[in-house]
């Protein structure tokens, strides 16, 4: 119990210093009057609330658990004064553990990437045109799921194909919570169907890869003029064929890390280069995310994503109306309502997997 409670007290004493900055920061003019600093400032306070909130709740209680003990030491031959201590400080304890229970749940829950919007790519992989077709399946799934949760979906890029597939996608889900839920589609997504171009009725093994990324705010990656390089061309649809005469797409090369992010659905430039800004930022965020997360249990890196996209995480079955989650064992057989979006089951089984090997952590 001491031992929890040290663990708790050592983890929570800088937020709580955080969001007594904040309180600071909050009410200064020169943020409040820069709106994305103030946003981003606003969403970290209210994530930081609760955990600090109970926080101070504790050390209150610790406080009259002190004053309890102390009695029960100097009052020791007051048998009046040492029943009181004695009752008050069952009613302490309890509430010390009700205390750290939550604070408990509040922490394994919720950490400061859970509150933030998502950006998401998915490619298709093996499988030619039965994968790109899975690629818009799998888009179409993260729509639905989205539509039930009151998100709201932007397509940042999109490459379509002639037969209604998607070669790649990039699209932002903003709303609550956003980043909490679909942190852990990252990874490897293979489907086991009969191919709608397959006339001799066998089954085919196609694959998608899928990147979620906590969208990051201006503040939290500085990108100088003298880092990136920046080309417009023509935009171009499935096939190739060019679809607008002016050169309104953009490619930007961040020269540091050579990540190349490139734009074309917008008719307008400037648009297009606002988009690929947001893409190239939070790929910044999320590579220096996992650098600083690369000290994480093997376990915890398989389940939330290690940048790998390789690494196979789930497999929808059609003959079997199967999907097995295979970084946790678990298998559904109600595909078709997992393809509507229904995949609360699932990701709440992770969230609950994941607070567990957090625990272990700590």
């Amino acid at each position: 119990m001491v031992q929890k409670l040290q663990s708790f007290v050592d983890k929570l004493e800088p937020m709580e210093r955080r969001y007594d900055e904040l309180e600071g920061l909050l009410a200064d003019p020169e943020v409040i009057s820069n709106q994305s600093l103030y946003r981003a400032y606003v969403k970290e306070h209210g994530y930081l609330s609760k955990s600090v909130g109970r926080f101070r709740r504790l050390k209150h209680v610790l406080s009259n658990k002190h004053e309890a003990e102390a009695i029960l030491k100097e009052q020791a031959t007051d048998r009046e004064m040492v029943e009181l201590a004695r009752e008050e400080l069952e009613k302490i304890e309890v509430e010390e553990e009700k205390l750290l229970s939550e604070i408990q749940d509040a922490f394994l829950e919720n950490d400061a990437e859970s509150t933030r919007d998502a950006i998401i790519e998915i490619r298709a992989g093996t499988g030619g045109d039965e994968a790109c077709l899975f690629a818009a399946d799998l888009f179409r799934l993260y729509s639905r799921f989205a539509e039930k949760h009151g998100w709201k979906i932007e397509i940042l890029e999109k490459n379509d194909t002639e037969l209604q597939g998607i070669k790649d996608i990039t699209f932002s889900i903003s709303g609550n919570d956003v980043f909490k839920y679909m942190r852990y589609e990252s990874g490897g997504h293979r489907v086991q169907r009969v191919p709608q171009t397959e006339a001799g009725g066998r089954i085919h093994t196609s694959a998608c890869t899928v990147a979620v990324m906590p969208e990051a705010e201006e503040i939290d990656v500085q990108i100088e003029d003298k880092d990136i390089e920046i080309d417009t061309f023509r935009s171009s649809g499935p096939g190739g064929q060019s679809v607008n005469k002016l050169s309104s797409a953009v490619r930007i090369t961040h020269l540091p890390t050579g990540i190349v992010v490139s734009c074309q659905d917008e008719k307008s430039q400037h648009k297009n280069r606002a988009k690929a800004m947001r893409i190239l930022r939070s790929r910044l965020y999320e590579k220096a995310r996992i650098e600083r997360d690369s000290r994480r249990s093997a376990l915890r890196r398989s389940l939330i994503g290690s940048g790998d996209r390789s690494e196979r995480i789930r497999t929808y079955n059609f003959p079997q109306n199967r999907v097995t989650d295979h970084r946790i064992n678990f298998t559904l057989y109600d595909l078709q309502n997992v393809m509507m979006g229904d995949i609360d089951e699932v990701v709440d089984k992770l969230i609950e997997y994941d607070k567990e090997l957090k625990l272990k952590e700590i």
